[in-house]
């Protein structure tokens, strides 16, 4: 009996992209609110017997947690053989420590309250910190897919000539990494953040930035603030507009407008989260990404 794929309704495109990948079929659920804001969570009838994934981004967790984890349970008490989340994006994976009295360490609370519903996770390029590995944060089989790889052949398609640049010193690791698959030069920012919507951004003093397009990479865009400093330091360079490429999408606020405002001359991210900047499909690093959690993946559709 083929498996079966649940896509929540602003996944169902990267959904269709994926289920012929993993050899699922995909099925459509609904999810409504009531008046009082309450979730209710429809699933088709027929998942006795099958396994069943469920495709969820988490950019907005506390809004899409308990109907995520309905939605779980909901195909157990309908039979499911087993249930699995691909969570292209996993929220609360940074407060992995208490840094002050009386904080909430969110990063193991949240994947304890996840894996008491589901059997396996597969999420892409978690924002993690001192948790090096995400199976330290779960018992549960995880895996997680790197979008260095595919990040890198866009870039070479489409800027043959890019100076890859990388916020801060955290980033060097994977920067250099999509250097080395798109065999082009790269720099590393220094950043000094001083609140959640305050960063300090220094350029390096190379003169590699006026000998290509410079290309800014980060994980994940929230405030992008980080992006808008940078921007505005190549401007006062007068280096040639730079171009953005993002995995994770999340542009709270107004934070998009605020990009292209201080000078993006594009703005790319990758479909982890559903926005009309998305350019990079991660359906194919999904599908190779979820074999490795989950055991009806075990064969080659």
């Amino acid at each position: 009996m083929k498996p079966v794929i649940l896509a929540f309704p602003d996944m169902m495109v990267l959904a269709a992209e994926l289920a012929p990948l993993l050899g699922a079929e995909q099925l459509e659920m609904a999810w409504r609110h009531f008046p009082d804001g309450e979730s209710l969570v429809t699933l088709p009838p027929d998942l006795a017997g099958r396994d069943v994934a469920l495709l969820a981004t988490l950019h907005d967790p506390d809004r899409l947690a308990l109907p995520v984890r309905f939605a779980a349970e909901t195909a157990r008490g309908l039979g499911a053989k087993s249930v699995g989340l691909i969570a292209p994006y996993l929220a609360y994976m940074r407060q992995d420590k208490r840094f002050h009295p009386g904080e909430a360490v969110s990063a193991p609370l949240f994947s304890a309250f996840l894996e008491e519903s589901f059997d396996w996770l597969v999420t892409v390029d978690p924002h993690l910190h001192r948790n090096r590995d995400l199976s330290l944060l779960f018992s549960i089989p995880v895996a997680h897919g790197a979008a260095a790889a595919i990040i890198a052949d866009w870039i070479t398609e489409n800027i043959p000539d890019a100076v890859l640049l990388g916020p801060d010193s955290e980033s060097q690791q994977w920067v250099a990494e999509v250097a080395r698959l798109a065999g082009r030069p790269y720099e590393v920012l220094r950043k000094t953040r001083r609140g959640d919507r305050a960063v300090d951004v220094s350029l390096p003093k190379s003169g590699a930035l006026r000998a290509g397009t410079p290309v800014i990479l980060d994980d994940i865009a929230s405030s992008g603030q980080t992006l808008v400093r940078t921007l505005n330091h190549l401007a006062a360079l007068e280096a040639e507009p730079a171009v953005c490429v993002i995995i994770h999408a999340v542009f709270a606020g107004a934070a998009y407008g605020d990009i292209l405002a201080a000078g993006a001359a594009r703005i790319v991210t990758t479909n982890t989260i559903p926005h009309e900047s998305n350019e990079i499909s991660i359906a194919p690093l999904l599908a190779t990404t979820s074999r490795n959690a989950a055991r009806w993946l075990e064969f080659t559709p």
